[in-house]
């Protein structure tokens, strides 16, 4: 009974450590990368206060209503001489004044300022949800980075063990031989070495995943501690094509696209400049309360109630040439908005251009790297099978054996690193799956 309860318990801590062992895709990661990380939630919250910005009011489009109340009181000593020469006079006289009630002022036309400032707003939640792309792209590159890095490590991981396998093989072999006494200690010694050697490069690439799975965590925003596994292949899309990724980052790329929106938002700050010199034509009217008591004079009280109705105009008939100085300034603007997107274009198609050939690159460097494997690991048995009939020396079956750890590396690091490259042009031409 303690037998089976044993096993029992053995297969619930195998199940549950498999559920905790979730293999997270790629496609999973960037998901919650959206709906958890820190920058991306920022960034959307300023893109929601720039839509809650682009409205009539914030425009200066609709008229402005408040409320007034005015109470005025006073107590003093009065004396008054009239002008049929009575005199009076008070101690503590009391004076109450009371005013209330409603008015509105509304800009009728401002130069057409306000209409420029209603599609500026608009072109700010425009530049607000170019931001956001711009931190999703961003974000969720970090994201694939990190994950197939992760990949990466498993995968040296996985020829690490490998060769820890081999590497015990050969001991075992080496004290095998010096045991029927044909091999020395020196050769037991070597290949005990060589052992604690590899044993040493697991643990460091153990660290190392370990803290890889701690960084990709925390670009997901969550508990660092989640426990999770990774893909065990790197599959690179070798169909990319340089003019088709031209032609999509010139449409996509979020910092292209800012420069484009920048230029029109300083054409638009050029217009409000130049509306300031037209007239201001402001309609005010109201409703107003009054009373008022006074303990001397002619009328001890009165009040009254009314709508009062007007209009006032302002015009900026002098301003010390400020307003010629500002609209150089917004023209200089405008010049410089167009500089920059010229800047950003070219620089934009300079770094797809190097990143098109370094791709190119990397996919070369996986085939040959994958014929260096191949070839590598032949060698291994060959040599392996001489070793053990004792036709060769250890060194030569070492060299064989790092040949072809390194291979293996190799290759594993020629797959991501075109993945990078694979990852870097979809980001520059906006074009990540998200």
């Amino acid at each position: 009974m303690n037998k089976q309860f044993s096993i029992l318990l053995l297969l619930v801590f195998i199940v549950c450590y498999g559920r905790a062992q979730e293999t997270l895709s790629a496609e999973n990661a960037i998901q919650i990368a959206l709906e958890n990380n820190y920058e991306i939630r920022l960034a959307k919250n300023d893109l929601e206060i720039d839509e809650i910005s682009t409205s009539l009011g914030f425009a200066g489009m609709l008229p402005q209503v408040y409320g007034t109340l005015n109470d005025n009181n006073s107590i003093q000593n009065l004396s008054q001489v009239r002008s049929d020469g009575t005199e009076n006079s008070l101690e503590d006289a009391k004076n109450n004044s009371l005013s209330y009630g409603v008015a509105m002022d509304w800009t009728l036309f401002d130069g057409f300022k306000m209409f420029a400032k209603y599609d500026q707003l608009k072109e700010n939640k425009k530049l607000g949800d170019v931001e956001l792309q711009k931190s999703i792209l961003t974000n969720v590159s970090n994201v694939l980075i990190t994950y197939y890095d992760l990949v990466q490590q498993q995968q040296q991981l996985s020829a690490l063990d490998s060769t820890l396998v081999i590497s015990q093989q050969r001991v075992d072999l080496a004290q095998n031989r010096f045991t029927i006494g044909k091999a020395s200690k020196l050769e037991v010694l070597n290949a005990k070495v060589d052992l604690n050697t590899d044993q040493t490069l697991m643990l460091r690439q153990k660290e190392l995943y370990a803290n890889t799975k701690v960084e990709l965590n925390q670009l997901l925003a969550r508990d660092e501690k989640t426990a999770f596994k990774v893909v065990d292949e790197i599959l690179v899309d070798n169909s990319l094509f340089l003019p088709n990724l031209e032609t999509t980052a010139k449409e996509n790329n979020p910092e292209l696209m800012a420069q484009v929106i920048n230029k029109r938002i300083a054409e638009l700050d050029l217009k409000q400049t130049r509306a300031l010199r037209y007239p201001t034509l402001v309609a005010t009217t109201g409703y107003n309360f009054s009373d008022s008591e006074s303990s001397l004079g002619f009328t001890t009280s009165s009040s009254a109630h009314g709508l009062n109705y007007g209009f006032r105009v302002n015009v900026n008939v002098f301003d010390g040439f400020n307003q010629n100085r500002s609209e150089k300034i917004a023209k200089l603007k405008i010049d410089n908005s167009k500089l920059l997107i010229e800047q950003q274009e070219k620089a934009l198609l300079s770094q797809l251009s190097i990143a098109y050939q370094t791709y190119q690159t990397n996919l070369d460097l996986i085939e040959l790297e994958q014929n260096n494997e191949a070839i590598a690991k032949e060698n291994l048995e060959i040599t392996m099978q001489k070793y053990r009939i004792g036709a060769i020396p250890t060194i030569e079956f070492r060299t064989a054996q790092l040949n072809y750890i390194n291979a293996q590396l190799r290759f594993s690091n020629a797959n991501f690193q075109a993945k990078l490259s694979e990852i870097a042009l979809k980001a520059l031409s906006g074009s990540l799956p998200l």
